[in-house]
């Protein structure tokens, strides 16, 4: 009987956890026990929390609770790696010394099973999007970084809650298209990483597109309470298949 090659990587992103949505958080600690565990690498790429204020906050239950999650799988052996997201790039050094994970600048390139693939989150490449580059600019940005850290940690919140029902706002303006991946930045990310392979997320549009011999594959947003069920991963294996895999692990179509 020939036994199925070991799982080299799973890659996740956009579950948007939040104390609100209990189900999507039980969803994830089920992957973390049930596949993650078996795994070489777990990679995060991005929007793991809906939101992150700080590492001060790092105290509250919900958050302790992911820690404790993603620390059992790092103490089993498992290499889990972190690429912030829209969402969560303030989270920092505290939050991964607790969690047991490498945080990752992006694009980062890894070597896995004879193939170069290329890992981000995904929102770097939305430059058609004009409005959100400039506010990505400026919330990246180090000094702003630093005096926004500096404010309460409830101020901050507050400030993030505005921020989000901004982003919702904005949201229900724009074309799909100006919210997506920019063809040309893709191409270019490709060039500088010389792969033929990208994994990102952020869209929430799961897919895999090929072309002209290169591979670009779209992780899903979690959400087990619509209707369908949204949520997923994609693995590695050893002889080099990448799956796509649904909220149950079922292979994706």
């Amino acid at each position: 009987m020939t036994m199925p090659a070991r799982t080299l990587a799973l890659f996740v992103s956009d579950l948007h956890l939040q104390p609100s949505l209990p189900h999507t958080a039980a969803a994830f600690f089920y992957f973390l026990e049930e596949r993650a565990m078996a795994a070489q690498s777990l990679y995060l790429l991005g929007d793991v929390f809906e939101y992150w204020a700080g590492d001060d906050d790092l105290p509250d239950p919900f958050h302790q609770q992911v820690v404790r999650a993603l620390r059992q799988v790092a103490d089993a052996g498992v290499n889990i790696f972190w690429i912030a997201g829209n969402r969560d790039f303030l989270v920092s050094q505290a939050f991964a010394d607790a969690a047991g994970l490498t945080l990752l600048s992006e694009p980062h390139v890894i070597e896995l099973a004879g193939q170069r693939v290329t890992l981000v989150h995904g929102d770097a490449e939305c430059t058609g999007d004009t409005n959100y580059m400039a506010f990505r600019a400026q919330v990246r940005n180090p000094a702003w970084q630093a005096q926004f850290l500096a404010m309460p940690l409830e101020q901050r919140k507050g400030i993030i809650a505005g921020m989000r029902e901004g982003s919702r706002q904005a949201h229900a303006t724009k074309s799909m298209e100006i919210m997506d991946l920019a063809p040309q930045a893709i191409e270019a990310l490709f060039a500088r990483t010389s792969s033929q392979i990208i994994i990102h997320g952020h869209t929430h549009r799961p897919a895999l597109h090929e072309a002209d011999g290169k591979r670009r594959y779209v992780l899903p947003d979690w959400e087990p309470d619509a209707e369908p069920p949204r949520g997923g991963w994609i693995a590695i294996t050893a002889d080099g298949a990448i799956t796509r895999y649904d909220l149950d692990g079922k292979t994706a179509a």
